[in-house]
């Protein structure tokens, strides 16, 4: 196989999705904005990206490159659009300008999602600026052979200085800190291990379109982040349940129900994916086993 590139590799997700990729063998490359990877280029720059192309030849990216907070993308259009949605643009114009055969994995976001759910993958609706950025990386990315997945992910972090949604719950309760958990807000997110291994499966089958991928049966973030505390046998009486319109420090408005019908997924790969409670406890065990 040609090398896969990864793309935003010294990221939340990338620092566990590169040595499982390593680990089964594939020619890994990687690229950050950091020291810390093979190639440091600016993506949001064009000059950067086709220069970037060049030298890798790669066969496959997975571009894991985006702005994820919320408030910053809502209070800073332009930040957002240069992180996920011109990076995108600049990665499609490399592969057609410079005629390299490649296939684009676009990690993309559930915040897409609004309204009940569990939603399929035409029923987009757009809440904020996080998800218009990450929506347009999306449209951008079909202009070439390309899967994108619509995601959420959970599980303890590798990557320095970035802090999971269940690294702050251990912390928390660890701390006995006083916390608010959001009681309306439901979404069905994998855990980091899981979805490395789901997204092999796209290297090797290399469908193309848009794909939801996540857990079965989602929940309430508050009732994720007691079961997760309880999993772990941690004291839940400084978590508090609140609704959304409660919780000051949001800025931006977000998505009530982001869970997502992932049957397409499941019938392309022929996988069936797993219950968000088991997922819950297969990443208290990663706290488990590290403490």
């Amino acid at each position: 196989m040609r090398k896969i590139l990864v793309t935003g590799a010294s990221g939340l997700f990338g620092t566990t999705l590169v040595p499982y990729l390593t680990g089964c063998g594939y020619r890994v490359v990687t690229q950050s904005r950091t020291g810390a990877s093979d190639f440091c280029a600016d993506l949001s720059d064009s000059a950067s990206t086709d220069e970037l192309l060049t030298q890798v030849q790669p066969g496959l990216i997975i571009n894991l490159v985006g702005l994820t907070s919320v408030e910053q993308c809502q209070e800073q259009t332009n930040a957002a659009y240069s992180a996920n949605t011109c990076t995108v643009e600049n990665l499609v114009h490399s592969i057609i300008k410079r005629e390299i055969s490649c296939h684009l994995i676009q990690i993309s976001t559930d915040q897409v999602y609004d309204g009940p759910g569990p939603h399929t993958e035409d029923a987009v609706t757009i809440t904020n600026n996080y998800a218009f950025s990450k929506y347009a990386g999306e449209l951008s990315a079909l202009r070439v052979p390309s899967t994108i997945l619509r995601t959420n992910f959970v599980g303890r972090s590798l990557a320095s200085g970035r802090e999971s949604l269940t690294d702050w719950v251990f912390s928390s309760m660890l701390s006995h800190k006083q916390v608010d958990v959001m009681n309306d807000v439901l979404f069905s997110p994998l855990s980091m291990a899981t979805l490395s291994v789901m997204i092999q499966l796209v290297i090797e089958k290399r469908p193309s379109g848009v794909f939801n991928l996540g857990s079965k049966e989602g929940m309430s973030k508050a009732d994720f982040n007691f079961a997760f505390a309880e999993s772990l046998g941690l004291s839940t009486t400084t978590m508090t349940r609140v609704d959304s319109n409660e919780a000051v420090f949001f800025k931006a408005y977000r998505p009530k129900d982001m869970r997502m019908n992932c049957s397409k997924f499941e019938n392309t790969f022929g996988v069936k994916l797993p219950y968000l409670k088991d997922e819950i406890n297969s990443v208290a065990k990663e706290y488990h086993d590290a403490n």
